[in-house]
């Protein structure tokens, strides 16, 4: 016995030798330690590209479509060494796929509606982009007040011209705001394209469209006015996307041909040509007759 108990504690003691049933746990660990730190490696590989994926589709495909940027989350502290941080790693990657599956298939489903999303995009002029007969006055920024002074934000771009010279929509749309006001805008039409765009056309004299009507690139909403806060006869042109004005002319070239421009117009014209458009007049009339028939 003491023979035995010397021996023991001369080998597992002394010299600091594993018990047979200690060795098998420490090689069983070191198995996994390799088999996680393969993980670990593969997962980092995994979310390198799953990062490129993700960018690609916050900065290409739902910006080209105007979707919201997806959200950025919180990620597992890659440096933990135990399984519940690796367990939490592929947790999160898997979620993350998730959510970019499900975007793309919204980036699926709105380019499917979209259709030709260029048509959409106020990308011309609102007026003939005739030399001599208009001219750019106040541009989108900081200006000087032109009725009560002192500086202010001016959201859009004017063009001043003669009162009746045509205004036109610049972009696929539908018409979503028509009003009458004596100050502020004035006679003023908003259209929304859609995608996140609307435009907005300020100080009309007459007003040639409805809301909710549908209006192709080229068809005419009304007519250059001086109405509401106006000193002068002009437009004032506003692109507007997701909520905040951005520079109308960033969106336009004002050397578009003449001639390219007359021949949109025209187009249009003769695929309207079935009869003429519903002013916001009669579709009010329209509207008050079709009450009092009803209470009738």
């Amino acid at each position: 016995m003491a023979v035995v108990g010397g021996a023991y504690w001369l080998y597992f003691v002394y010299l600091g030798n594993d018990l047979p049933k200690t060795a098998i746990l420490r090689r069983q660990n070191d198995a996994w330690q390799s088999r996680m730190e393969i993980i670990r490696h593969k997962l980092d590989v995994y979310e390198t590209a799953l990062e490129g994926v993700e960018e690609r589709n916050d900065l290409v495909y739902r910006t080209i479509f105007a979707l919201d940027p997806l959200r950025d989350s919180v990620y597992a502290d890659s440096s933990a060494n135990d399984m519940q941080a690796l367990d939490l790693r592929l947790g999160e990657v898997g979620d993350r796929i998730g959510r970019q599956l499900a975007s793309l298939g919204e980036v699926e489903l709105v380019a499917k509606e979209a259709g030709d999303i260029v048509s959409h995009i106020p990308a011309v002029p609102p007026i003939l982009p005739k030399k001599g007969t208009y001219h750019l006055s106040s541009p989108f920024g900081t200006r000087e007040d032109p009725v009560y002074g002192g500086l202010a934000r001016h959201m859009g771009q004017d063009f001043a011209s003669k009162v009746g010279n045509p205004v036109y929509v610049t972009g696929d749309g539908v018409v979503e705001k028509v009003e009458f006001n004596y100050k502020g805008y004035g006679n003023v039409v908003v259209v929304n394209h859609g995608f996140g765009y609307k435009t907005r056309y300020a100080h009309l004299n007459t007003v040639d469209v409805g809301v909710g009507q549908p209006l192709k690139r080229g068809d005419k909403i009304g007519e250059i006015g001086k109405s509401g806060k106006a000193t002068g006869p002009h437009l004032h042109y506003e692109v507007v996307f997701k909520g905040h004005q951005i520079n109308p002319m960033s969106f336009m070239d004002m050397e578009m041909p003449v001639e390219e421009y007359r021949a949109m117009i025209d187009k249009r014209s003769t695929e309207t040509a079935g009869g003429p458009r519903p002013t916001t007049a009669s579709m009010n009339r329209r509207q008050k007759q079709q009450g009092t028939n009803g209470r009738k």
